[in-house]
């Protein structure tokens, strides 16, 4: 194992998990904002109200695209034990 792989796995972790948590952080921002919109536009402060569908939208997303999901990290992860596999 080179010196320079430890920190390359980490970089394309980091990496994978950007690009992977990127679709749900957004979407769930996105139901936030139209949320707090909506909240300051009709004076509905109850926190249940800005909690659930924002809950509500990362379980959807994490049901449509978490095979998709699934299949980087676990293509990173075979990736990562090959290339740290020991070889004599």
């Amino acid at each position: 194992m080179s010196p320079e792989l430890p920190a390359s796995l980490v970089r394309e972790g980091l990496l994978l998990l950007a690009s992977v948590g990127g679709p749900l952080f957004g979407a769930m921002l996105l139901v936030g904002f139209v949320l707090g919109i909506l909240q300051a536009a009709t004076q509905i402060n109850d926190p249940a109200v800005g909690f659930l569908p924002r809950v509500a939208a990362g379980v959807l997303i994490c049901w449509f695209m978490g095979g998709w999901m699934m299949e980087r990290f676990a293509t990173f992860f075979a990736s990562a034990l090959t290339r740290m596999a020991f070889h004599p």
